[in-house]
């Protein structure tokens, strides 16, 4: 963030400033007491769990300049602060005043899976040639995306951000902050279906980044889906598709896929970046558009891709002893359990290929049906083993029986332990393991518990295979 004296956010805050004279340059905004450095400003909001307003006083004894807090608050909190009405409002026409003092070129990315990978590869290749920044961590929302914003600094040219949604007008709401003036769809599918209701609301809602973008920016769109090709109608800019198929203006061809590496040809072109599965072909692919409409070389491009390094617990590839780990723990939906199946589907390995999966949240009454399309898919993909944990485990189960895994092959569980006792008796030399399930879920236990067991288990004697 480029400094900005206090004084000149009152109005931007409609704030009044209480114990300061308003001199003081904010430097960055925070919302967590732990990280304070000097120059911070502390921003007090209040979460399901916590309400921000009880740290502020340890903020301001860490050095805060100040703390933003709600008149309900004010006069409980000593110290210098501005008083606000709604914290998280404020914090909204703060990013919004921030984004439009930047010339940077601000690209949203939003679908339903993808989105991370995608803004990392958008980021890798761009930077190679253009200052700028992504979205902290996975801030998507109404307050993570206003905290990225706020990362902006003068020599920043892009900013590359995550927009996430779980009902109609949620994007709409962000891009009212962000102003975007590129927008990338990634696939679309059933993902928090819960709040949505359908996954026509969620296409809706999707496509409120495309209405969103001026006349003079532009729009990358996956287009082998015909329901995305469909709704790029909503574009005021020019839209770029891509993909495998032909009605595509930027096409993947002549593709190579070996675990670790992808390979891809557009236009004569090859490229090529360290992924560990196929699927993330769309997200070069983004990241490919966005270059080339920017005006960057082919060589730079190039070099972009071969500095890519993947965000942690999406499908991260570790050695552990003799098995292999495939950690894509962070969350789950049904496409994204898809492109799982497919990459473990598609594994070498001389031994068995075993998925240890958590459920799929916030499906709503479609929650059953898409578990049992999980199991059958499992058992199509070829997979040898399945271990799946929570409410809806046994659906999972039911459908992979149903569609020809062998019962000894699955387990299912309601409680976390048994799922480690029954891991630990499946494992063997060779395995192939991939972890997966919603944020909800905790799967990064399995990951933690293999790490951890790794060195015991690895050695002469092999352990149980066909504990049940």
């Amino acid at each position: 963030m480029d400094p900005v004296r206090l004084a000149e956010l009152l109005p931007v805050l409609r704030a009044d400033l209480v114990g300061c004279a308003g001199t003081e340059l904010v430097r960055r905004v925070t919302i967590d007491s732990r990280e304070i450095r000097p120059g911070d400003l502390f921003w007090s909001l209040r979460g399901e769990r916590h309400d921000g307003h009880t740290f502020a006083p340890q903020a301001i004894a860490s050095g805060a300049i100040a703390a933003v807090v709600d008149r309900q608050h004010a006069n409980q909190i000593a110290g210098p602060r501005l008083v606000v009405e709604n914290t998280q409002t404020a914090l909204a026409h703060l990013a919004g005043w921030y984004r439009k003092q930047s010339e940077a070129l601000v690209i949203g990315v939003t679908g339903s899976v993808g989105k991370t990978t995608t803004r990392e590869l958008i980021y890798s290749v761009l930077s190679v040639r253009h200052p700028g920044l992504r979205s902290r961590k996975n801030y998507n929302n109404e307050i993570g995306l206003p905290l990225s914003l706020l990362d902006l600094a003068s020599e920043h040219e892009f900013a590359a951000l995550e927009l996430g949604a779980g009902k109609i007008g949620d994007i709409r709401s962000l891009c009212e902050i962000a102003l975007p003036e590129a927008g990338v769809i990634t696939r679309i599918g059933p993902a928090h279906l819960q709040s949505f209701g359908s996954l026509d609301a969620i296409y809706q809602a999707k496509g409120e980044l495309l209405e969103a973008l001026p006349c003079h920016g532009f729009a990358i769109v996956a287009g082998d889906d015909p329901r995305m090709r469909d709704m790029a109608g909503r574009a005021g800019c020019s839209t770029t598709f891509i993909g495998e198929g032909s009605e595509n203006q930027l096409r993947a061809v002549d593709i190579d896929f070996q675990p670790g590496r992808l390979k891809f040809t557009v236009d004569l072109q090859r490229y090529e970046l360290a992924a560990p599965a196929r699927h993330y072909l769309t997200s070069a692919l983004a990241a490919l558009a966005v270059a080339r409409e920017i005006g960057m070389e082919q060589a730079d491009i190039v070099e972009g891709f071969q500095s890519f390094v993947g965000a942690p617990s999406r499908c991260q590839v570790e050695s552990l002893g003799s098995w292999t780990l495939i950690d894509d723990s962070y969350n789950a939906s049904p496409l994204a359990m898809e492109a799982a199946c497919d990459c473990l589907r598609t594994w070498p390995t001389s031994g068995q290929r075993v998925l240890v999966c958590g459920d799929m949240l916030e499906l709503g009454a479609e929650s059953p049906h898409w578990h049992s399309e999980l199991g059958a898919r499992v058992a199509r993909s070829g997979i040898d083993r399945l271990l799946t944990y929570g409410e809806h485990a046994h659906h999972t189960a039911r459908g992979a029986r149903s569609a020809g895994l062998p019962i000894h092959q699955i387990a299912a569980f309601r409680e976390f332990e048994p799922l480690l006792a029954i891991l630990d008796c499946w494992l063997a030399d060779g395995d192939v393991v991939l972890v997966k399930g919603s944020r909800g879920m905790r799967m990064e236990r399995v990951v933690e518990w293999m790490r951890s067991h790794a060195d015991q288990k690895s050695g002469p004697q092999a352990p149980i295979r066909n504990a049940a």
